[in-house]
C-alpha cells in the first residue's frame, strides 16, 4: 500500500524519521509485529528493539512469539 501525506515544508523530519515514528506507533498499538515494524522503519530488528527500549516501550513477546522464534531456529538448523 502506498499513502501520500502532505506535510508542512518546515517540518524538521526526514522520510526515515517518519517511517520510524509510524512503525513505532503501529507496533505500540499492536497493529503490526516487531518484525514488520522493523521493516517499515527500514532498520534491523535489533536496532528497532533498541529504539523501543530507548523510548521505554516494552516489546510484546508472548508464547506464540517464542514458538515462532524456536521454529525459525529449527528451520535454520540451529536447534
Amino acid at each position: 500500500m502506498q499513502i501520500t501525506i502532505d506535510l508542512p515544508d518546515n517540518l524538521a523530519l526526514t522520510e526515515a524519521d517518519l517511517r520510524r515514528e509510524m512503525a513505532i506507533a503501529l507496533f505500540q498499538q499492536n497493529y503490526i509485529s516487531l518484525g514488520r515494524a522493523s521493516k517499515i522503519a527500514g532498520i534491523y530488528i535489533m536496532d528497532f528493539q533498541k529504539l523501543l527500549a530507548d523510548r521505554g516501550i516494552c516489546v510484546h513477546y508472548d508464547v506464540e512469539d517464542l514458538e515462532q522464534d524456536i521454529q525459525h531456529l529449527r528451520d535454520r538448523g540451529w536447534l
